[in-house]
Protein backbone atom coordinates (compact mmCIF):
# COMPACT_ATOMS: atom_id res chain seq x y z
CA UNK A 1 0.00 0.00 0.00
CA UNK A 2 1.35 3.41 -1.02
CA UNK A 3 2.02 5.95 1.91
CA UNK A 4 -0.81 8.70 1.81
CA UNK A 5 -0.38 12.57 3.10
CA UNK A 6 -3.95 12.37 4.73
CA UNK A 7 -4.25 11.12 8.03
CA UNK A 8 -7.95 9.74 8.93
CA UNK A 9 -9.43 10.44 11.99
CA UNK A 10 -9.30 6.67 13.47
CA UNK A 11 -5.71 6.57 12.78
CA UNK A 12 -4.86 10.35 13.71
CA UNK A 13 -7.31 8.45 17.09
CA UNK A 14 -4.55 5.31 16.68
CA UNK A 15 -1.38 7.84 16.69
CA UNK A 16 -2.56 9.89 19.60
CA UNK A 17 -3.70 6.87 21.80
CA UNK A 18 0.41 5.83 21.16
CA UNK A 19 1.77 8.31 21.87
CA UNK A 20 -0.56 8.90 25.23
CA UNK A 21 0.86 5.61 26.05
CA UNK A 22 4.19 6.27 25.35
CA UNK A 23 4.11 9.98 27.38
CA UNK A 24 2.19 8.39 30.76
CA UNK A 25 5.08 5.66 30.19
CA UNK A 26 7.55 7.69 32.18
CA UNK A 27 4.92 8.00 35.55
CA UNK A 28 4.35 3.94 35.18
CA UNK A 29 8.08 3.45 35.49
CA UNK A 30 8.39 5.80 38.66
CA UNK A 31 5.78 3.87 40.13
CA UNK A 32 7.44 0.18 38.95
CA UNK A 33 10.68 1.38 40.34
CA UNK A 34 8.63 1.73 44.04
CA UNK A 35 9.57 -1.77 44.59
CA UNK A 36 11.46 -3.37 41.68
CA UNK A 37 15.19 -2.40 41.44
CA UNK A 38 15.69 -1.02 38.07
CA UNK A 39 17.27 -3.92 36.14
CA UNK A 40 15.46 -6.33 37.64
CA UNK A 41 12.39 -4.30 36.26
CA UNK A 42 13.86 -3.91 32.63
CA UNK A 43 14.27 -7.88 32.64
CA UNK A 44 11.02 -8.42 33.37
CA UNK A 45 9.59 -5.84 30.75
CA UNK A 46 11.94 -7.43 27.82
CA UNK A 47 10.74 -11.08 29.16
CA UNK A 48 7.19 -10.36 29.03
CA UNK A 49 7.45 -8.42 25.75
CA UNK A 50 9.42 -12.27 24.16
CA UNK A 51 6.84 -14.74 26.38
CA UNK A 52 5.17 -16.38 25.10
CA UNK A 53 5.10 -14.17 22.14
CA UNK A 54 7.80 -15.21 20.43
CA UNK A 55 6.49 -18.88 20.00
CA UNK A 56 3.57 -17.20 17.47
CA UNK A 57 5.10 -14.76 16.06
CA UNK A 58 8.11 -15.53 13.21
CA UNK A 59 11.07 -14.00 13.21
CA UNK A 60 11.87 -11.73 10.94
CA UNK A 61 14.30 -12.72 7.60
CA UNK A 62 17.22 -10.69 8.86
CA UNK A 63 20.48 -11.19 10.14
CA UNK A 64 21.20 -11.97 14.06
CA UNK A 65 23.12 -9.33 14.32
CA UNK A 66 20.78 -6.55 13.56
CA UNK A 67 18.21 -8.07 15.75
CA UNK A 68 20.91 -8.18 18.70
CA UNK A 69 22.14 -5.14 18.76
CA UNK A 70 18.89 -3.44 18.16
CA UNK A 71 17.55 -5.29 21.43
CA UNK A 72 20.90 -4.57 22.92
CA UNK A 73 21.16 -0.53 22.31
CA UNK A 74 16.98 -0.85 23.08
CA UNK A 75 17.16 -2.74 26.14
CA UNK A 76 20.25 -2.00 28.01
CA UNK A 77 21.18 1.27 26.49
CA UNK A 78 17.69 3.07 26.25
CA UNK A 79 15.88 1.60 29.32
CA UNK A 80 18.81 -0.14 31.48
CA UNK A 81 19.83 3.90 31.80
CA UNK A 82 16.70 5.54 31.80
CA UNK A 83 15.46 3.02 34.57
CA UNK A 84 18.51 3.85 36.48
CA UNK A 85 18.43 7.11 36.17
CA UNK A 86 14.39 7.60 37.84
CA UNK A 87 15.07 4.46 40.43
CA UNK A 88 14.63 5.01 44.21
CA UNK A 89 12.76 7.62 46.23
CA UNK A 90 14.93 10.48 45.16
CA UNK A 91 15.28 9.84 41.67
CA UNK A 92 18.27 11.52 39.50
CA UNK A 93 15.45 12.85 37.17
CA UNK A 94 11.68 13.41 37.41
CA UNK A 95 9.50 11.30 34.70
CA UNK A 96 8.53 14.55 33.28
CA UNK A 97 11.70 15.73 32.57
CA UNK A 98 12.69 12.41 31.65
CA UNK A 99 10.16 12.41 28.75
CA UNK A 100 11.48 15.96 27.36
CA UNK A 101 15.39 15.09 27.51
CA UNK A 102 15.16 11.40 25.94
CA UNK A 103 13.04 13.37 23.51
CA UNK A 104 16.92 14.60 22.01
CA UNK A 105 17.09 11.49 20.14
CA UNK A 106 15.83 12.98 17.56
CA UNK A 107 19.11 15.06 16.95
CA UNK A 108 21.42 12.31 17.97
CA UNK A 109 19.77 10.19 15.21
CA UNK A 110 20.42 13.40 12.97
CA UNK A 111 23.60 13.68 13.51
CA UNK A 112 24.24 9.55 13.28
CA UNK A 113 22.60 10.44 9.90
CA UNK A 114 24.58 12.97 8.95
CA UNK A 115 27.91 11.15 9.73
CA UNK A 116 26.70 8.01 7.58
CA UNK A 117 25.61 9.78 4.80
CA UNK A 118 28.55 12.81 5.04
CA UNK A 119 25.36 14.84 4.31
CA UNK A 120 26.17 18.84 5.58
CA UNK A 121 24.37 19.66 8.71
CA UNK A 122 21.40 22.00 7.10
CA UNK A 123 20.94 25.86 8.77
CA UNK A 124 17.34 25.08 10.00
CA UNK A 125 19.30 21.94 11.62
CA UNK A 126 21.79 23.98 13.46
CA UNK A 127 19.06 26.54 14.67
CA UNK A 128 16.72 23.81 16.28
CA UNK A 129 19.71 22.18 17.59
CA UNK A 130 20.45 25.11 19.25
CA UNK A 131 17.00 25.58 20.28
CA UNK A 132 17.20 22.16 22.38
CA UNK A 133 20.84 22.23 23.80
CA UNK A 134 19.00 25.80 25.21
CA UNK A 135 16.33 23.81 27.18
CA UNK A 136 19.02 20.84 28.16
CA UNK A 137 20.91 23.45 29.81
CA UNK A 138 18.35 25.77 31.01
CA UNK A 139 17.55 21.93 32.85
CA UNK A 140 20.88 21.42 34.19
CA UNK A 141 21.38 24.77 35.60
CA UNK A 142 18.76 23.94 38.05
CA UNK A 143 19.31 22.20 41.11
CA UNK A 144 15.69 22.09 42.92
CA UNK A 145 15.76 18.30 42.70
CA UNK A 146 13.86 17.94 39.42
CA UNK A 147 17.19 16.42 37.74
CA UNK A 148 20.52 15.79 39.05
CA UNK A 149 23.94 16.07 36.76
CA UNK A 150 24.25 12.74 36.56
CA UNK A 151 20.62 12.11 36.18
CA UNK A 152 20.46 14.49 33.20
CA UNK A 153 23.82 12.67 31.36
CA UNK A 154 22.50 9.20 32.11
CA UNK A 155 19.15 10.00 30.02
CA UNK A 156 20.80 11.37 27.55
CA UNK A 157 23.70 8.54 26.80
CA UNK A 158 19.93 6.67 26.61
CA UNK A 159 18.04 9.01 24.16
CA UNK A 160 22.00 8.49 22.36
CA UNK A 161 21.60 4.56 22.53
CA UNK A 162 18.08 5.00 21.13
CA UNK A 163 19.67 6.86 18.20
CA UNK A 164 21.65 4.19 17.54
CA UNK A 165 19.23 1.58 17.52
CA UNK A 166 17.33 3.99 15.26
CA UNK A 167 20.12 3.76 13.07
CA UNK A 168 19.95 -0.09 13.33
CA UNK A 169 16.76 -0.41 12.26
CA UNK A 170 16.81 1.96 9.45
CA UNK A 171 19.16 -1.07 8.14
CA UNK A 172 16.56 -3.42 8.79
CA UNK A 173 14.03 -2.04 6.18
CA UNK A 174 10.51 -1.89 5.78
CA UNK A 175 9.66 -5.21 8.64
CA UNK A 176 6.78 -6.27 10.67
CA UNK A 177 7.54 -4.04 13.95
CA UNK A 178 5.46 -6.59 16.11
CA UNK A 179 7.62 -9.25 14.98
CA UNK A 180 10.63 -7.02 15.26
CA UNK A 181 10.54 -6.03 18.43
CA UNK A 182 9.34 -9.79 19.92
CA UNK A 183 12.93 -10.81 18.52
CA UNK A 184 14.95 -7.94 19.04
CA UNK A 185 13.80 -8.15 22.79
CA UNK A 186 14.93 -11.79 23.27
CA UNK A 187 18.86 -10.11 23.03
CA UNK A 188 17.64 -7.62 25.81
CA UNK A 189 16.78 -9.93 28.92
CA UNK A 190 20.23 -11.90 29.18
CA UNK A 191 22.50 -8.82 29.66
CA UNK A 192 19.82 -7.24 32.08
CA UNK A 193 19.82 -10.10 33.82
CA UNK A 194 22.94 -10.33 34.41
CA UNK A 195 23.55 -7.10 34.97
CA UNK A 196 20.94 -7.15 37.94
CA UNK A 197 22.25 -10.03 39.54
CA UNK A 198 25.95 -8.32 39.11
CA UNK A 199 24.88 -4.80 40.59
CA UNK A 200 21.62 -5.16 42.64
CA UNK A 201 21.95 -8.85 44.16
CA UNK A 202 20.15 -11.80 44.37
CA UNK A 203 19.12 -10.32 47.70
CA UNK A 204 17.79 -7.18 46.69
CA UNK A 205 15.83 -8.73 43.54
CA UNK A 206 14.18 -11.48 45.68
CA UNK A 207 13.33 -8.46 48.34
CA UNK A 208 12.38 -6.27 45.03
CA UNK A 209 9.85 -9.53 43.67
CA UNK A 210 8.60 -9.78 47.08
CA UNK A 211 7.58 -6.24 47.48
CA UNK A 212 6.01 -6.12 44.32
CA UNK A 213 2.16 -5.92 44.49
CA UNK A 214 -0.53 -5.78 41.60
CA UNK A 215 0.13 -2.01 40.81
CA UNK A 216 3.78 -3.42 40.38
CA UNK A 217 2.99 -6.36 38.08
CA UNK A 218 0.31 -4.11 36.11
CA UNK A 219 3.67 -1.53 35.92
CA UNK A 220 5.49 -4.34 34.09
CA UNK A 221 2.70 -5.80 31.89
CA UNK A 222 2.16 -1.82 30.81
CA UNK A 223 5.73 -1.06 29.57
CA UNK A 224 5.93 -4.80 28.12
CA UNK A 225 2.46 -4.87 26.02
CA UNK A 226 1.13 -1.27 26.25
CA UNK A 227 4.52 0.33 25.50
CA UNK A 228 6.72 -2.10 23.44
CA UNK A 229 4.37 -4.49 21.44
CA UNK A 230 1.29 -1.99 21.01
CA UNK A 231 2.99 0.89 21.36
CA UNK A 232 5.81 0.07 17.92
CA UNK A 233 3.40 -2.45 16.37
CA UNK A 234 0.60 0.44 15.65
CA UNK A 235 3.64 3.20 15.09
CA UNK A 236 5.08 0.58 12.28
CA UNK A 237 1.43 -0.05 10.97
CA UNK A 238 0.72 3.72 11.03
CA UNK A 239 3.94 4.44 8.77
CA UNK A 240 3.64 1.89 6.33
CA UNK A 241 0.69 3.55 5.66
CA UNK A 242 1.19 7.21 5.63
CA UNK A 243 4.27 9.76 4.68
CA UNK A 244 6.39 9.79 7.89
CA UNK A 245 6.54 13.39 7.73
CA UNK A 246 2.06 13.04 8.32
CA UNK A 247 2.59 10.67 11.41
CA UNK A 248 5.85 11.49 13.04
CA UNK A 249 5.33 15.52 14.18
CA UNK A 250 2.70 13.76 16.30
CA UNK A 251 5.58 12.52 18.36
CA UNK A 252 6.16 16.03 19.94
CA UNK A 253 2.83 15.44 21.88
CA UNK A 254 5.33 12.13 23.79
CA UNK A 255 7.13 15.43 26.48
CA UNK A 256 3.66 17.07 26.57
CA UNK A 257 1.16 13.59 27.94
CA UNK A 258 5.05 13.09 30.01
CA UNK A 259 4.71 16.19 31.63
CA UNK A 260 1.30 17.08 32.50
CA UNK A 261 1.00 13.26 33.40
CA UNK A 262 3.56 13.79 36.00
CA UNK A 263 2.18 16.78 37.62
CA UNK A 264 -1.38 15.50 37.56
CA UNK A 265 -0.45 11.79 39.23
CA UNK A 266 2.57 12.10 40.70
CA UNK A 267 2.21 16.17 41.82
CA UNK A 268 5.35 16.92 39.83
CA UNK A 269 6.14 20.41 39.68
CA UNK A 270 6.01 23.08 36.30
CA UNK A 271 7.61 25.85 37.60
CA UNK A 272 8.63 28.40 34.82
CA UNK A 273 12.34 28.08 34.17
CA UNK A 274 10.35 23.88 33.64
CA UNK A 275 8.06 25.49 30.95
CA UNK A 276 10.55 27.34 29.26
CA UNK A 277 12.76 24.71 29.03
CA UNK A 278 10.27 22.28 27.63
CA UNK A 279 9.18 25.13 25.01
CA UNK A 280 12.73 25.58 23.81
CA UNK A 281 13.35 21.71 23.66
CA UNK A 282 10.23 21.39 21.69
CA UNK A 283 10.24 24.20 19.70
CA UNK A 284 13.63 22.82 18.34
CA UNK A 285 12.09 19.39 17.87
CA UNK A 286 9.36 20.93 16.09
CA UNK A 287 11.83 22.73 13.86
CA UNK A 288 13.68 20.23 13.08
CA UNK A 289 10.49 18.20 12.13
CA UNK A 290 8.25 20.51 10.75
CA UNK A 291 10.62 22.11 8.14
CA UNK A 292 11.52 19.01 5.82
CA UNK A 293 7.42 18.76 5.94
CA UNK A 294 6.69 22.39 4.91
CA UNK A 295 9.47 22.24 1.50
CA UNK A 296 7.79 18.56 0.99
CA UNK A 297 4.29 20.28 1.22
CA UNK A 298 5.55 22.92 -1.32
CA UNK A 299 7.33 20.42 -3.56
CA UNK A 300 3.86 18.74 -3.81
CA UNK A 301 2.01 22.00 -4.46
CA UNK A 302 4.91 22.40 -7.37
CA UNK A 303 4.30 19.37 -8.57
CA UNK A 304 0.32 19.24 -8.87
CA UNK A 305 0.67 22.92 -10.34
CA UNK A 306 3.00 21.65 -13.45
CA UNK A 307 0.67 19.06 -13.92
Amino acid sequence: MSASNRLPFAHFLLALAVVAIWGSNFVVIRLGLDALPPLLFATLRFSLAVLPAVFFIQRPDLPWRNLASYGLLIGVGQFGLLFLAMRGPQPAISPGLASLVIQTQVFFTLMLSMRLTREPVKGYQWLALGLAASGIALIASHTDGSATPLGLAMVLAAAFSWACANMVGKQAGRVNMLAYMVWTSVFAVPPLLLLSLLVEGPQAMAAGLHKADLGTWAAVLWQALGNTLFGYAAWGWLLARHAPATVVPLALLVPVFGMSTAALVLGEGLPAWKLIAAGLVLAGLALNLLWPLRQWKNAQTQTELTK
